[in-house]
């Protein structure tokens, strides 16, 4: 298998590179499937994202009209472009032309959300109701379009539910749609959110897409680990987990960066099972990366009413060892197979690339300094940013700046916007169904009645959640899965003992990760696409380089101090140290290789002792020291019996 090249790299021409990438992330995530328009509607339809993206950022920076006005709008706004975008199935992306009853959703959806915008306060009429019901169907069928089915389904079911929980359906339509407050509660909290903060965030990730950022961090990161052992796989891991700083996509970012590291990895010696799973685990960890860590991360904080720069801190530590975890894992494989490092000739320097490319930091330095320090709200923050990132694109010799690549990058994250606010449309009237009808306080009833008291009581709720949310991952997105499995399970986990935060941020985690796993596996499966492997063996092997993201997320839920919570600066120290430790030795029993080759025996005991470091209490810190002691020792004698074997 080495030396292959899949379908997209090796020494292909940048056009040729840029439609194969284009293929594999419409073939993966749905919402690349767009219309194909050509001419002066290309043109129109082009303008109308950029305008629309730029109205949404100016109106969470400007004094503007109430949020029961504009969030009708701006779902107004996401219909009529969104019908516009999307095609009812991909076979019907011809170009120039829209049938006739996406011209009548488009308009009748549109209309029923500018008519409820003008709608005067108090109890609803039948009009209003009327208007409501027409653009929940057409939210729906966008849904559809650009997200999926599954979420359109799930929607569907939690009203059905409400209907036959009533009996009434107009009174649940006004209390979904109309009730006080319900702009804050029911279907507007995750649209607000997405109007507000994540429209501004993903037009500064799409500004420094199109500036050239994810070449810049894949040659970034072969300038500072392409010349060790095993160096392009290393390569992968660091050039993800940077480009994550500002995508939050698994499969874009998997694409953008597996273009190009995939098939170096199979040339130096990987297999292709190997080279895709690093892609898309390291991929997938993007969106843990502060400081954007893709949609979710912004609902999580409103939900568990803390700032967002909290979310940024407190996810540092669990990122930090994600990815240390994948890092050693590829070391090890880099020692066992005796993988080589990038050719000399193909390592940049790295003060010259600094110098002619460096400007691209400055964004996102700037964003997370502007964060952390609260100088100016966190809308104002994802804008000032996003123009410091223009500024870097015309600084960058690298990506010539013009108007038309300016106003394409307005376009592609306008575009992403609408999917977003789709999710989170519907996502928000499942939040609502949910609050009125009291569900979350029968499952949360139901889990005192199931689950005896005390942590074992916790730890099966915990199993059971992680299992329905990555289920649901397979579905949905992830801020939809978010939304759901806050609504559902959280109160349950809280009344068993549970942090507020640590909740919230096991279900960010587990949603994320289900991208990894099997049987959908959209990140895998464009992953498994680019190297050309088999996508099964492909998912299961990334789930053992991302193990640690299912193990984290149980610590820092019974020990909240791995999200900084009553931690002192001792405490974070030695927690680094101790799960750096653990990290090494359970990817080293996973591996099944140390100082050398390991027998199952020595790799349970490298995996016990791994997990009762990463745990955070001392007494299971001694316990995984000394049995990482045996295991090292036990090694070092195999050694020096047969002092070859490290060398054959």
């Amino acid at each position: 298998m080495s030396g292959q090249t899949g379908p997209v790299g090796g020494h292909r021409t940048g056009e040729a590179r840029q439609d194969e990438v284009r293929a594999i992330i419409e073939k993966y995530e749905r919402e690349s499937n767009i219309r194909l328009w050509t001419g002066r509607s290309r043109q129109l339809v082009r303008l109308g994202l950029a305008l629309f993206i730029l109205l949404t950022v100016a109106a969470a920076l400007l004094p503007g009209p109430p949020v029961d006005i504009w969030l009708p709008v701006f779902l107004g706004l996401c219909i009529l472009l969104g019908f516009a975008v999307y095609p009812h199935r991909r076979a019907a992306r011809r170009e120039g032309r829209v049938p006739w009853f996406d011209v009548v959703l488009m308009a009748a959806g549109a209309a029923a959300f500018f008519l409820l915008a003008l709608r005067p306060e108090g109890e609803a009429a039948r009009w209003e109701l009327a208007a409501g019901l027409v653009g929940l169907i057409s939210l729906g069928e966008l849904c559809r379009r650009c997200v999926g089915l599954p979420l359109t389904c799930i929607a569907a079911l939690f009203l059905v539910y409400a209907f036959l929980w009533t009996g009434d359906p107009a009174m649940v339509l006004d209390q979904v749609l109309f009730a006080e407050g319900a702009w804050d509660g029911g279907m507007g909290l995750p649209v607000r959110v997405c109007a507000q903060y994540i429209v501004g965030f993903i037009l500064f990730g799409a500004i420094l897409e199109k500036a050239g950022s994810s070449a810049f961090f894949i040659d970034l990161s072969s300038a500072l680990a392409g010349a060790s052992r095993g160096g392009p796989a290393k390569v992968a891991v660091l050039s993800s987990a940077l480009c994550g700083m500002a995508s939050g996509s698994s499969v874009g970012n998997t694409v953008a960066t597996g273009s190009e590291t995939i098939p170096m990895m199979k040339r130096s010696g990987c297999s292709g099972e190997f080279a895709g799973a690093v892609e898309a685990a390291a991929s997938t960890g993007g969106q843990l990366v502060p400081p954007i860590m893709g949609a979710a991360a912004f609902l999580l904080a409103d939900a568990a009413g803390v700032p967002y720069s909290d979310v940024v801190l407190r996810a540092v530590i669990p990122a930090m060892l994600y990815f240390a975890g994948i890092f050693i894992a590829v070391s090890i494989e880099a020692q066992k197979r005796r993988l080589p490092g990038l050719p000399k000739e193909e390592v940049p320097a790295l003060w010259p690339l600094i110098r002619r490319r460096g400007v691209l930091l400055l964004p996102l330095v700037l964003l997370l300094v502007l964060i952390m320090t609260h100088l100016v709200p966190l809308a104002h923050a994802a804008a000032l940013s996003a123009l410091m990132g223009v500024a870097a694109w015309a600084l960058n010799g690298e990506e010539r700046l013009t108007l038309s690549r300016l106003v394409d990058a307005l376009a592609d994250g306008a575009r992403t916007a609408l999917a977003v606010a789709v999710s989170c449309g519907l996502a928000g009237v499942i939040v609502g169904v949910t609050s009125m009808t009291g569900l979350a306080e029968r499952l949360t009833e139901l889990a005192a009645q199931v689950f005896p008291e005390g942590a074992p009581a916790l730890a099966l709720a915990l199993v059971v959640t992680m299992v329905c949310c990555t289920l649901l991952g397979t579905l949905v997105p992830t801020t939809a899965n978010f939304c759901i499995m806050a609504a559902l399970f959280v109160p349950g986990l809280i009344h068993l003992g549970a942090q507020a935060l640590p909740a919230y941020f096991f279900l960010f985690y587990f949603g994320i990760v289900s991208d990894l796993t099997p049987p959908v596996a959209v990140a895998v499966s464009a992953g498994a696409t680019i190297a050309q492997s088999d996508p099964l063996h492909t998912a299961g092997r990334a789930t053992l380089l991302a193990i640690t993201g299912f193990v984290v997320p149980y610590i820092f839920v019974f020990s909240p101090s791995m999200l900084l919570i009553d931690a002192t600066l001792l405490d974070v120290v030695q927690l680094i140290v101790a799960s750096l430790f653990g990290i090494f030795g359970v990817t080293a029993g996973l591996e099944g290789y140390f100082l050398l080759p390991m027998n199952w025996g020595l790799r349970m005991l490298s995996i016990l002792g791994g997990i009762s470091l990463i745990y955070p209490n001392a007494t299971t810190n001694m316990t995984g020291f000394v049995l990482i002691i045996v295991v090292l020792s036990v090694q070092t004698l195999q050694n020096s019996r047969d002092p070859d074997s490290l060398s054959s």
